[in-house]
């Protein structure tokens, strides 16, 4: 099938909730992707920040597919060797003691927002069930997580959204020390504002709303889904400050493109969760499971971590480098291998440009250009991804 002939049939058949590239994606090995036309395509998007090792990791192949030949799926009426395995390598690195398996970002951070609201309920009885999250964050398109979005533009339409959410400013502490009351069971909060705009927290923020949530006994739950797994240069983003949260949430790159999330916590936070209380039909099954043990070994064995805090040392001093040549670049902000670029000219025209030129990222906001490539990119597609962004940011017009 010629990829004209295709993307109309899929236009014909696919509820048009997506924005899409006008190309259709067969294949991909690493940082590349190919399509029905045997273009090639150097990918800094990764499938927005879900195939950290790349594409088609052999690792995560061959796990699959051994899996595959033995069992899909069982329900979680009975236990699972590579369920028990994941979930031992997570708490292995993290600092919980207790994970419960989904199956995506949004159904972790729904999850997470129902813990919260029980172990408050379990501990202070009714009444004390308000979340607060940011301004500019992006938790999810459930009507959970899109009440506990701060961008209003997403829930346009939806209305009327749940009640029990306040959105504060990012990085402002006084405003949510202002906001946090009796009525007050947890603060939720992305270390990066991934979707926002690739905003980052203070690190002196963080600590204080560390100390704020623990003196009043309200629980401090991050949103690590585009972050977690290697991302900011260290496993979590959270050890980037020092701190350790009462719950975390994870997914896009747990199964580095499997579909797969998970909720990390405490003991003294997860007990809430009893039999009948939650529960995810697919969560953890045997074959998500085997992704993520592979996708684990391999951040470990491969020194993958390593690599994405060296080179994304090397893509920022490059960008910093651009900045310095266009002026229409205002801002470049993130850490390790999430990266924003903000500038004056029209953001959604530059992206169209580099697909033109054989490179794949995405905007944000009409404005912010956001760079996710696989945390298995080398210094020398860096290169050609800073060659190229040169070319084309001398043809931007402001």
């Amino acid at each position: 099938m010629q990829q004209d002939e295709l993307i109309k049939k899929a236009k014909q058949y696919l509820a048009n909730t997506y924005t899409r590239f006008p190309i259709v994606i067969t294949k991909g090995e690493g940082c590349w992707l190919w399509d029905l036309n045997g273009h090639r395509y150097l990918d800094f998007l990764s499938g927005i920040a879900v195939c950290s090792l790349g594409h088609a990791h052999p690792n995560v192949v061959e796990a699959l597919t051994i899996q595959a030949k033995k069992l899909f799926h069982v329900s979680n009426l009975f236990y699972m060797e590579p369920q028990t395995k994941a979930a031992e390598m997570l708490i292995e690195h993290s600092f919980g003691d207790k994970v419960f398996f989904c199956n995506s970002g949004a159904e972790a951070n729904e999850a997470a927002i129902k813990l919260a609201r029980r172990y408050s309920w379990k501990k202070y009885g009714e009444g004390r069930s308000t979340i607060i999250t940011m301004e500019s964050s992006f938790h999810g398109r459930t009507i959970a997580t899109l009440s506990a979005t701060g961008q209003p533009k997403f829930r346009e339409g939806f209305a009327p959204v749940l009640d029990g959410f306040i959105h504060v400013p990012f990085n402002d502490i006084k405003a949510l020390e202002k906001s946090i009351d009796k009525e007050t069971c947890a603060v939720m909060i992305e270390l990066i504002q991934a979707e926002g705009g690739v905003y980052v927290a203070d690190k002196e923020y963080v600590r204080k709303l560390r100390d704020i949530t623990r003196d009043k006994d309200v629980l401090l739950m991050i949103d690590e889904v585009q972050t977690g797994m290697g991302r900011t240069g260290t496993f979590f983003a959270y050890e980037q400050y020092g701190i350790e949260p009462d719950v975390m949430c994870l997914a896009k790159a747990l199964g580095n493109g499997f579909p797969v999330g998970a909720i990390i916590a405490k003991d003294a936070v997860m007990e809430a969760f009893e039999p009948g209380t939650h529960a995810s039909t697919f969560g953890g099954n045997p074959l998500a499971a085997s992704a993520v043990i592979a996708t684990i070994n391999t951040l470990i064995d491969e020194d993958v971590i390593k690599n994405c805090a060296e080179t994304g040392k090397y893509l920022y001093k490059g960008l910093m480098a651009l900045k310095k040549k266009f002026p229409f670049i205002t801002d470049i902000r993130g850490m390790g291998l999430i990266w924003g670029i903000e500038v004056t000219a029209n953001g959604d025209e530059i992206v169209k440009e580099f697909l033109k030129e054989g490179v794949i990222l995405n905007c944000l906001k009409g404005k912010i250009l956001r760079l996710v490539p696989p945390l298995v990119v080398k210094k020398e597609e860096i290169d050609i991804f800073l060659e190229m962004a040169s070319r084309i940011f001398e043809r931007v017009k402001v």
